[in-house]
């Protein structure tokens, strides 16, 4: 079995690799630090993934900021500056969508697939309460449009195709060191092992979907 891991230096793309390959699959890894594959710049993604020339039966995006590096997430809509909330969506909505833009290369069409795209709960229009987080909320639910319609495209030339977008919940990383508060968080190890489980067990009448770690559908 062969995985393309794009955002294989991150937390949890790290943790996504070392468990696929433990369980004896080909991985491929990919990521800005190593390789200089840079989702955010289109030239870079083409040239990283015209280069792959097997098919792949999984491809895990393990890609997204919460912030630019010299910002953070808005508590308020005053505090939002279009040049922040451009970077954010160039990694979290445009990056992967450049990827998926190559999703019929990646996927084999003689047998079972998946595609899986990092999301996060707090993209789910329906699930908030709270507001705030608007650049990485509206980057994240974007994404999930852009996943679905994917799949829908997909699933008709590879017809046992699976692409979702998958909440890891609150993970143990550099990532959210600064935000995670009073939220349960678990190791990197631990939500790779769950959503890779929850990945095992879809079927592609489920693709399309927004799921969380446990394999429940998230509302749109």
């Amino acid at each position: 079995m062969r995985a393309l891991v794009i955002g294989a230096s991150g937390g949890i793309g790290s943790a996504v690799s070392a468990h696929l390959m433990c369980d004896g699959w080909d991985v491929t890894g990919l990521s800005r630090s190593v390789d200089g594959f840079d989702v955010a710049n289109p030239a870079s993604v083409e040239r990283g993934l015209a280069a792959q020339t097997d098919p792949f039966d999984l491809v895990f995006v393990a890609v997204g900021i919460l912030a630019p590096l010299w910002g953070a997430p808005e508590k308020a809509l005053s505090a939002i500056k279009p040049d922040d909330m451009a970077r954010v969506f160039a990694v979290n909505t445009i990056g992967p969508a450049l990827i998926l833009r190559h999703a019929a290369h990646l996927l084999p069409k003689d047998r079972r697939s998946a595609i899986a795209t990092l999301s996060a709960r707090v993209g789910s229009i329906g699930d908030n309460s709270i507001g705030g987080w608007h650049s990485y909320r509206a980057s994240k639910a974007a994404l999930n449009q852009i996943v679905h319609g994917a799949a829908i495209e997909l699933g008709r030339s590879h017809k046992q195709s699976i692409c979702v977008a998958l909440h890891p919940g609150t993970v143990e990383t550099p990532f959210t060191q600064n935000y995670a508060g009073r939220h349960k968080t678990v190791p990197a190890e631990q939500a790779a092992a769950n959503l890779l489980d929850v990945m095992a067990k879809l079927s592609p009448e489920q693709s399309g979907g927004f799921y969380d770690y446990a394999g429940q559908e998230i509302v749109w």
